[in-house]
């Protein structure tokens, strides 16, 4: 067994506003397979921090519907939603390095102004007004960090630079704390070795390797996967009201075989009729190359 394979630990974490369609099945798939075929440990995380849109049926179904595929896990589920001193506590450290300030920018006026698919900064001067905190979200000052990169395994270079991502929101206006932090916090504290999931996330990566750069934490490798486009060029989503996946056992097998194709992997022998059966063939085939550099794939 290689030195990468004893120390291989992934996750695929979902967040139950929504049951799983098509491209969060590609996600659990991929990163399923990548564990499987690195003899690493796979571990299931619900994001759940926000209250207002997760609902436990979600959660029930997803974790139903993995089921289904064969896609579990030896490791407990783990939800946010119960780990929220792990994220006060990365809160109080961030707190003591004396660069949080409060925000009061409002989405539509960064999206005015940042046209573009990552997390915009604050537009700057939130640091010296008068801003009552009840009325704000809680940001992190990024400028003092140390540019790095890394080499994602599909996609290339990932950089983060401290003059371009100036800042990163740690806990928001409705006093839920940010997705960046709770997944940074999450992964060093599961000791996850190797991030796998969709190429929407790509950008996200950034703010991330500055959490873990101020937090003194590993960072992980990073494997970003095509995401699926619809007929008119959109991603699969659940804003978008995407069909969940069908979990009939008359359909399962067919429905992995669709997204191995998407992988663009082997298909699988016909004498491989269930889902468990086609992961293992999967597994051992499992190549990365297939789809390198590849941001999307189509539906049609």
């Amino acid at each position: 067994m290689s030195e990468r394979a004893v120390h291989y630990r992934g996750r695929f974490a979902p967040s139950p506003t929504g049951l799983l369609h098509q491209g969060s099945l590609l996600a659990a798939v991929g990163s399923f397979l990548d564990s499987a075929h690195n003899q690493g440990s796979w571990l299931l995380r619900i994001e759940d921090l926000d209250a207002a849109r997760c609902r436990d049926e979600f959660t029930s179904g997803i974790l139903a519907t993995l089921e289904s595929f064969a896609l579990s896990s030896l490791l407990a589920v783990q939800h946010q939603s119960a780990r929220t001193n792990l994220y006060d506590a990365a809160l109080a450290e961030l707190s003591a390095s004396g660069r949080l300030f409060h925000c009061r920018c409002t989405r539509r006026e960064l999206a005015a102004l940042q046209a573009t698919d990552a997390e915009p900064c604050c537009l700057g001067d939130c640091r010296t007004r008068e801003i009552n905190p009840a009325e704000a979200s809680l940001r992190f000052d990024l400028t003092h960090l140390a540019p790095c990169e890394l080499q994602d395994r599909s996609l290339g270079s990932i950089r983060f630079d401290p003059n371009i991502h100036r800042d990163v929101i740690v806990k928001r206006r409705d006093g839920v704390i940010a997705y960046h932090l709770a997944v940074v916090v999450d992964d060093a504290d599961a000791g996850i070795t190797d991030v796998v999931r969709g190429a929407d996330l790509l950008q996200a990566t950034v703010w991330q390797l500055g959490l873990q750069q101020a937090l003194a934490v590993a960072t992980p490798r990073y494997l970003h996967l095509p995401v699926i486009i619809e007929p008119d060029g959109q991603k699969l989503s659940k804003s978008r009201r995407s069909i969940a996946v069908d979990s009939d056992v008359a359909t399962l097998a067919a429905s992995l075989r669709r997204v191995l194709q998407l992988l663009r992997q082997d298909d699988p022998p016909a004498s491989a009729r269930t889902p468990r059966e086609i992961l293992q063939f999967a597994a051992a085939r499992w190549n990365t190359g297939r789809f390198r550099g590849l941001h999307s794939v189509s539906t049609d």
